[in-house]
């Protein structure tokens, strides 16, 4: 019974010796980003947006138990939400929380009871040529033009089934 164990043992330590392949990583630079001939380029990850059914305990969390740097709370009505940013540094989380039951949020919040990822958001440095190009590809947008975001910059939405599942913002820069 021994000699099994030990057998076992030698040939788990064996496979847990096996060299892990190396990742590759791209740099982060901002030169390595931009495409040549391209008309627009994407840029750094602005935030990534959380839907919340409650936006004061949501916002508790990150300032009082993870100690993050934290806004009040900022209703937008022309996109159906009120928004809290927690800063960290490199990028934000962005609370969001429906501003009435026809708030697509809402619609979100209603399959997904304890809330979660809703999407991210993308800079661009340049929201109309983004715009066109996409539109080209045949990637939808949700809107038929840019409308000011929270930050108060041009946002457009990508439809999640052109980016897979995912729904994309893109933010002027």
């Amino acid at each position: 019974m021994a000699r099994v164990l030990a057998g076992t043992a030698v040939g788990l330590f064996s496979r847990l010796q096996t060299p892990v392949p190396t990742v590759k990583t791209f740099s982060t630079s901002q030169s390595s980003l931009q495409v040549p001939g391209a008309i627009w380029n994407l840029g750094q990850l602005n935030h990534v947006a959380v839907a919340v059914p409650d936006l004061e305990k949501a916002k508790a969390l990150y300032k009082d138990v993870l100690g993050a740097q934290v806004s009040e709370a900022v209703p937008l009505p022309e996109h159906g939400v009120s928004v809290v940013f927690v800063n960290l540094g490199n990028t934000k989380i962005e609370l969001l929380h429906p501003l009435g039951s026809d708030s697509p949020v809402a619609g979100f919040l209603q399959k997904n009871k304890a809330g979660g990822m809703h999407h991210v958001c993308i800079e661009v440095d340049n929201i109309n040529a983004a715009m066109a190009d996409l539109k080209a590809k045949k990637i939808r947008i949700l809107s038929e033009e840019a409308k000011i975001g929270a930050h108060g910059k041009p946002v457009i939405f990508l439809h999640p089934k052109d980016c897979g599942g995912v729904l994309v913002e893109l933010e002027q820069a």
